[in-house]
């Protein structure tokens, strides 16, 4: 059965930008008889489940209702396998490249900005063994791949051409990459709807291209406008009262619903007033009261 998903990472508590993201994520896949999911992206903070297990509560505490919760963490058993799949079909590379090679490696006049400048691509034993033993520590591992840009179709964007280079499925850590890691997650559950942040449009022709190398359905993606300060910068902590704790539900509500330009205040209303093509595509200027 088909799902639709919101995974917040458990670094902070989930501001009025995040909660209103999760209650449009929750009103695309309640609108289309989706399955509805949460799924912690704790790999990098393993150590926060406290903050995980209140993101939860204020999800619960607003209204919205889910299916099945999981924690990345708990299942590296995907990651492994998917990753063991790729290096099998001769499709992954050590990389022992750091921020700052990559960013003063000299790039080919075509090459996309941004774009993975192949740099270990195509090193030979000897050469892998000598940068192993230059840098002292332990490679990424890289996808090896067929293109340079792939398209995906947004709802509310249309069709988006991004970058796809070589991209790091496994850091240097041993820890999975975040494109690998939502991938297999997203296929291992059916999620084939995706609704996010806008900020993330330009990983999904990456995060595509690597479900098709993996045999997996695109997912249809909603990335939704984002939430800002008066600055125009992304919302924070330092913003004032932005948290479900300092708002209150019924607080937090009432905006969510009013910068969406709806007279319900609560999720169930919310379902019954939406429409995808009348969301707004700007920005959303949050202003604490």
């Amino acid at each position: 059965m088909s799902a639709g998903r919101f995974a917040p990472s458990p670094s902070a508590d989930l501001h009025i930008g995040n909660l209103r993201t999760a209650v449009l994520s929750w009103l695309f896949a309640r609108s289309t008889d989706r399955r509805f999911l949460i799924r912690v992206d704790d790999l990098d903070d393993r150590t926060f489940t406290e903050i995980g297990n209140r993101q939860l509560a204020d999800l619960a505490a607003i209204g919205l209702t889910w299916d099945l919760v999981e924690w990345q963490s708990q299942r590296p058993d995907r990651y492994d396998a998917a990753t063991a799949e790729l290096a099998g079909r001769g499709l992954l590379y050590e990389c022992y490249c750091s921020r700052k090679d990559i960013a003063q490696a000299p790039r080919a006049p075509h090459a996309p900005q941004g774009a993975y400048p192949g740099t270990c691509r195509d090193l030979t034993d000897a050469e892998r063994a000598a940068r192993r033993a230059e840098t002292g520590r332990p490679p990424a591992l890289r996808l090896r791949t067929d293109a340079t840009v792939h398209t995906v179709h947004d709802l509310l964007h249309g069709d988006y051409t991004g970058i796809v280079d070589d991209f790091v499925v496994r850091r240097g850590d041993g820890v999975p990459a975040y494109n690998l890691a939502v991938v297999v997650d997203d296929a291992a559950r059916g999620v084939d709807q995706v609704v996010r942040g806008d900020d993330l449009l330009p990983s999904s022709p990456r995060q595509a291209y690597l479900a098709r190398m993996l045999g997996y359905p695109e997912p249809v993606y909603a990335h939704v406008a984002l939430v800002l300060n008066e600055d125009g910068a992304r919302l924070a902590k330092r913003d004032g009262a932005v948290t479900l704790a300092e708002i209150g539900v019924p607080r937090a509500l009432a905006q969510i619903g009013e910068s969406l330009g709806w007279q319900a205040r609560d999720v169930e209303g919310m379902l019954a007033e939406f429409d995808p093509g009348r969301l707004p595509r700007e920005p959303w200027i949050y202003r604490p009261e």
